[in-house]
Parts: C-alpha cells; sequence; structure tokens
C-alpha cells in the first residue's frame, strides 16, 4: 500500500463502505473490500495515533525555561 496522506487514504475507506453497503457487490468482491477496508481502517488508526503523539503545547514555566506539555484539549 503506497504511503498516502491520511485524508486521501480515509476517502478510500469511505468509498469501500458504501460499495459494501450497496447491493451491487458480489460476496468475493465484498470479502476483498471488507480485508483492504480493515487494512485502510488500521492505518488511519494508526497515523491517527501518532498525530496525537506529536502534537503537543511548547510553553514557558515561571523561570523562562521551555517545556512541553502533552495536548489536552479543552471541552467546552
Amino acid at each position: 500500500m503506497a504511503k498516502d496522506s491520511f485524508e486521501k487514504d480515509l476517502e478510500n475507506l469511505e468509498d469501500i463502505v458504501a460499495r459494501l453497503e450497496s447491493e451491487e457487490v458480489s460476496l468475493e468482491d465484498s470479502m476483498k473490500l471488507y480485508e483492504e477496508g480493515v487494512k485502510l481502517a488500521r492505518l488511519c488508526s494508526e497515523k491517527l495515533d501518532k498525530a496525537e503523539k506529536k502534537v503537543e503545547i511548547l510553553s514557558k514555566d515561571k523561570n523562562g525555561a521551555i517545556k512541553v506539555e502533552p495536548f489536552t484539549p479543552n471541552e467546552s
């Protein structure tokens, strides 16, 4: 599988889901699509996990030194 962007992988996964939901796909093709979809879902999940780990906030402590803190989104 080529190194595609997250957005392209997600779009491909959405296309697979749409095809699987249609009644025009044979069982054999459905199994192939399902396998490809599982791979894409795992790949997207891995990419999200990596991105989440990279998201950090740089801030200064009271001494002016820069410290790294994990990103925690505010829930509104």
